[in-house]
């Protein structure tokens, strides 16, 4: 029988739900663990048995290879040992989902990771009532406030439109897995070929089969002709532009699409031509925005802005809490 009436508690190998005996995107191999998306931070291999969201397998296996996996639709409801436990969309990346847990009349819900404004790439977040919400707070500061998505992407599309009147390579760096496709949804296609790193290239894949709808792509060595290339849009990881690497390209534009590019700092760090803040995560309003619609009185974070968050929401009236998670390595990099 569980010691704690708590439906979520912190164990040293994550997350971990008493009453069910399993673990939420725990950090070390577990029996059974419930999977929120395939960010490395929060899908570890190693585990017996996982369950995720049906709307992930791709980019699931893409991931973590044969993982044995049970997979639920959004809202589809599995009892084990009289929890109920069910998938709800977390708009983050393809996949991404909030676990909602149900025992003797209790409601918690698990976020992982989210996003509140929707896209063409993954199923919009849904807010979830319930008693206690477990958040992320990746962004919970004030400074980070997103700009609607579609004046973001016109943006990129006339920084690559003016590189390539000017016969420039437009470089853009972006994490492999969620931002890399978002891009590729969003930009306006018709300016130029789009090739891709290998490693964005296989993610575009699992995408594909996963019924979402991007533009061709060709993979970087695939193109030689260095004219096509010069009006070409490249989406790559960041620990692609090595000097080597860059060398292949004419004279390249290089940006960086990230939130943690709303700071100049960052910016600076970075050594890019350009910053584009966009990121897969819901900004300073959106946690507060997604917060409020759970209607939850108990907040537990997990990672980020704990502090402040915390604090927040203390002062908005609400029990307020943290658990020190694993989570946000892959973050720092991808966000």
């Amino acid at each position: 029988m569980p010691l704690t009436d708590d439906l979520v508690v912190l164990r040293p190998e994550g997350l971990y739900c008493p009453a069910g005996d399993f673990h939420i995107d725990p950090w070390r191999p577990v029996p059974r663990a419930v999977i929120t998306h395939a960010h490395a931070d929060h899908a570890r291999p190693g585990h017996g048995h996982c369950l995720a969201a049906a709307e992930g397998e791709t980019v699931l296996r893409a991931r973590l290879g044969g993982v044995s996996a049970q997979l639920l639709g959004w809202g589809e409801t599995v009892v084990h040992q009289g929890v109920s436990v069910s998938l709800h969309p977390a708009g983050h990346i393809l996949g991404s989902a909030q676990v909602r847990l149900e025992h003797r009349g209790r409601v918690w819900v698990v976020s992982g990771d989210y996003r509140v404004e929707p896209d063409a790439t993954c199923r919009p977040f849904e807010p979830v009532r319930c008693d206690t919400f477990i958040t992320e707070s990746t962004f919970g500061l004030p400074v980070y406030r997103w700009r609607p998505q579609h004046a973001l992407m016109a943006e990129i599309s006339r920084w690559w439109a003016d590189n390539a009147a000017a016969g420039r390579t437009s470089v853009l760096y972006g994490y492999s897995l969620g931002k890399a496709q978002r891009i590729l949804a969003g930009v306006d296609a018709t300016i130029g070929p789009i090739v891709c790193h290998a490693a964005v290239e296989a993610l575009n894949r699992a995408y594909r089969a996963a019924g979402v709808s991007l533009p061709p792509t060709r993979l970087v060595s695939e193109v030689t002709d260095r004219a096509e290339l010069s009006r070409a849009l490249v989406i790559a990881p960041p620990s692609a532009g090595s000097p080597g690497w860059l060398r292949r390209f004419n004279d390249p534009a290089d940006a960086f699409a990230s939130g943690w590019m709303a700071l100049r700092g960052a910016r600076r760090r970075r050594g890019v031509d350009r910053g584009f803040v966009l990121s897969d995560h819901a900004d300073w309003p959106g946690l507060q925005q997604a917060i409020a619609a759970t209607g939850a009185q108990r907040v537990i974070v997990t990672h980020g802005q704990v502090p402040v968050m915390v604090r927040w929401l203390t002062e908005q009236g609400l029990q307020a809490e943290a658990f020190q998670t694993e989570f946000g390595a892959e973050e720092a990099q991808s966000a």
